[in-house]
């Protein structure tokens, strides 16, 4: 089934659920726990490294100055000193005033003269105590912290003398002014009462105003009236200024030489001396061209020229009348102003219409901006002439009332004053301070919270700018192709034996990968899970030959392409494994074979006999036929006829042909040998390929019958799978050259005549040609 470059393009969006969170914090624990390692130690320094921090307390019982509790309380507080009637919103916020505070350094600076205003306000606290929700008391609390307790009780000690005197100040400015208030108040009411008639009376008489709010609303209306017509006036000068700008431009004529051409143009005798002058010019250029200035025809036609031009000026002169002529205007140019056809004559006529709308417009917004001008100062004094007429008119009545209740008044203040006032009691004095802080063990904590927060933070932003292929799951959603299955990562294997031993191959040892691909058996069955699935996937369908590639090198295809053949072996298939990485082979060095003659030769040279190598992993057959030498151009060894008709051959002897190609980005080889294959496996190595890489490895594939994906690596296997390479380590492969005189291609598996039957396909191969 081919695959769709849409359906390659398409993803599926899930939700980051706790699971996937947890997934993000294992994979990039190093960056939590490097920015976590490196957090932690800073918190635990500034932990141990803070100094003592101190802190004394005391409480004041509080009697606010406004009280309004007895009868008729109001009318004296209203006529005292209202400077000195506070609340106790207002109270707590002068005890924190710098005022105060800096009374209490005064006090303090023998012992401590260091100290500012603003450290000292900073460490200092003034709070209301509250008894159960929202209900406050009349107790003050004050705090201060220090790093020396002695300085915290001290503190308080001058800050508790300071608010005492205060009080006492503020008692003795309400006994003193309050009652000096009154007496002033009472001579002065007297006054007013009779002043009140006398001003009310004078007030009407001096404006000459009967109701000022009336006479506002009239100027008012007739303000809005003015506000309106300006508006339209303003709307009709901007139409005609457009229209003015619009008629300059296509006039190209400022007004006064808009009114001297229209003029010039509607003169008969001008146009005629003006049509005599230009026939002269013609004639003067005439006879320039054969004489010089100083032939006689040529001095005539200067003199008539000249002549003609003091004709056209005194025309100019008479035509114009008062109207001057600009200074600019040159003799050419009074040929060019009074050539104005009959639409330029028009729009100079439209001009000067326009320009004397615009005067008139502007004339008639001048005097409405007067009139309104006057009228907003008309406006502007009445309200102090409503105001004054508002205030007089009830002071007859108010006075005679004030007078009544500062008598009243003076008589409640007075037993107010008697009785004292009041005096701020201390509820609890203040003492030494007491330790505080700093609470090591919090401040730990919250440095580990952090660490913890800023490397999770970390590994967060490190895995949203990673591309790369985390899961398998994350691989099956990036493609459009079945997940064929997962191999799980290879353990070390111990080096102290060989896996392969083969008879022709030099002692050295294989690539764990590869050893582990033959014995370890969590492998092999991953491997024989992964063939059965692409048999099941393709039972109604003939897959005789596989192209395995991956989209990078190193994601562990060669590995996979060996496991894919066992697997094949062992279910009794006839399996041909081809090495066409003809870049970088590796098939021969992992199992140590000969690698003289191979793929290579076979695409190069027509009349060369393949010659595969069968070796036998676990008592399974295969045959694999290596790259050989490196060819100086493989895109053209794979992509020509003989390599079709080779793999058709390939498919007719055995029952399945694996081929293990090149990477798929940076180079067409793999597309090549795809080509000339069933069907396409891709591998994917976890961790290791990135989304965009795996996305346009598989666009390049969607013209293929892409069979599906193996995760490699996809997790990782346990310490002790080791123990099953051990298990195998014993066996060997044993690879043989079959004899070349047999008769025939047993396909029950009895014998096997592999040169000599790929010999006769290379023939037909060549007789076909």
């Amino acid at each position: 089934m081919a695959v769709n470059d849409s359906n390659l393009q398409a993803t599926i969006e899930t939700d980051a659920g706790y699971g996937q969170l947890f997934a993000v914090l294992l994979r990039r624990r190093f960056w939590l726990l490097g920015v976590f390692c490196l957090v932690l130690p800073i918190a635990i320094l500034n932990a141990l490294n803070k100094p003592p921090v101190y802190e004394s307390s005391m409480q004041l019982l509080v009697e606010s100055n406004y009280q309004e509790k007895q009868e008729g309380k109001e009318v004296a507080q209203e006529f005292a000193d209202s400077s000195v009637e506070i609340d106790y919103a207002t109270q707590l916020n002068l005890m924190r005033s710098s005022n105060l505070v800096q009374q209490a350094l005064d006090l303090l600076s023998p012992e401590y003269p260091d100290i500012k205003v603003d450290d000292f306000t900073e460490d200092l606290n003034v709070s209301q105590l509250e008894e159960g929700k929202d209900q406050e008391t009349k107790i003050f609390e004050i705090v201060y912290t220090s790093d020396d307790p002695l300085k915290t009780q001290k503190a308080l000690e001058a800050i508790q003398r300071v608010y005492q005197d205060y009080n006492l100040e503020q008692q003795k400015l309400r006994l003193s002014e309050g009652l000096a208030f009154i007496n002033k108040q009472l001579p002065e009411a007297r006054q007013n009462l009779v002043r009140a008639e006398t001003a009310l009376e004078q007030f009407r008489k001096n404006h000459n105003v009967i109701d000022p709010t009336e006479e506002a609303k009239a100027v008012s209306e007739t303000l809005e009236s003015i506000k309106s017509e300006r508006q339209k006036i303003k709307a009709d000068y901007q139409e005609a200024q457009a229209s003015y700008n619009t008629r300059q431009q296509q006039l190209e004529l400022s007004p006064q030489d808009a009114l001297i051409a229209s003029r010039l143009s509607q003169s008969s005798r001008y146009q005629a001396l003006l049509d005599e002058l230009q026939k002269t010019e013609l004639a003067l250029a005439e006879q320039r061209t054969t004489f010089t200035d100083e032939a006689p025809n040529v001095q005539q036609l200067l003199e008539q020229r000249q002549s003609q031009l003091t004709l056209l000026q005194g025309e100019v002169e008479r035509v114009l009348g008062g109207t001057p002529i600009p200074s600019n205007i040159s003799e050419e140019g009074l040929l060019r102003e009074g050539q104005l056809v009959e639409t330029d004559q028009k729009l100079a006529e439209e001009l000067l219409t326009l320009q004397k709308q615009l005067l008139a417009l502007q004339a008639r917004d001048q005097s409405l901006a007067q009139t309104e001008q006057q009228l907003r100062g008309e406006l502007a004094r009445l309200p102090q002439l409503i105001a004054d007429y508002n205030r007089l008119q009830p002071e007859v009545e108010i006075q005679s009332a004030t007078l009544q209740r500062l008598l009243e008044a003076q008589q409640k203040l007075g037993i107010e004053i008697a009785r004292g006032g009041f005096k701020w009691q201390v509820v609890e004095a203040p003492e030494l301070g007491e330790q505080t802080g700093p609470n090591t063990k919090v401040d730990i904590l919250l440095g580990v919270i952090v660490g913890l927060f800023l490397g999770g933070v970390a590994a967060f932003v490190r895995e949203a700018v990673d591309d790369s292929v985390h899961t398998a799951d994350d691989l099956k959603k990036q493609v459009a192709v079945p997940l064929l299955g997962i191999v799980p990562g290879l353990p070390l294997a111990s080096a102290s034996r060989r896996i392969i031993n083969l008879p022709f191959g030099k002692p050295k040892f294989t690539a764990p990968s590869l050893k582990q691909t033959v014995y370890w058996l969590p492998f092999r069955e991953s491997l024989d899970l992964i063939y059965k699935n692409i048999q099941l996937l393709h039972s109604g369908s003939d897959i005789s030959s596989l192209v395995v590639t991956s989209a990078l090198a190193g994601e562990g295809k060669s590995t996979l392409v060996m496991g894919l053949a066992l697997s094949a072996a062992r279910l009794h298939q006839k399996v041909l494994l081809i090495d066409a990485n003809l870049r970088h082979p590796m098939l021969h060095i992992q199992l140590d074979l000969p690698n003289e003659e191979g793929l290579s030769t076979l695409l190069a040279d027509e009349t060369t006999v393949p010659s595969p190598v069968r070796i036998s992993p676990a008592g399974s057959n295969i045959d694999i036929l290596t790259a050989g030498p490196i060819p100086t151009d493989p895109v053209m060894l794979l992509s020509s006829p003989r390599m079709k008709e080779l793999m058709a051959k390939f498919e007719q002897t055995y029952d399945l042909v694996l081929l293990d190609t090149s990477p798929i980005l940076g180079k067409v080889d793999a597309i090549e040998a795809a080509s000339c294959c069933s069907g396409v496996v891709m591998v994917g190595r976890i961790d290791m390929i990135t989304q965009s890489e795996l996305m346009e490895a598989m666009a390049m594939l969607g013209k293929f019958n892409v069979i599906g994906m193996i995760a490699n690596d996809g997790r990782k296997a346990k310490d002790n799978s080791a123990a099953y390479v051990e298990q195998y380590n014993s066996s060997s492969l044993r690879v043989y050259k079959p004899p070349i005189d047999a008769h025939e291609f047993n396909h029950n598996g009895s014998s096997s005549i592999i040169k000599e039957n790929l010999a006769l396909n290379t023939r037909e191969l060549g007789g076909d040609k």
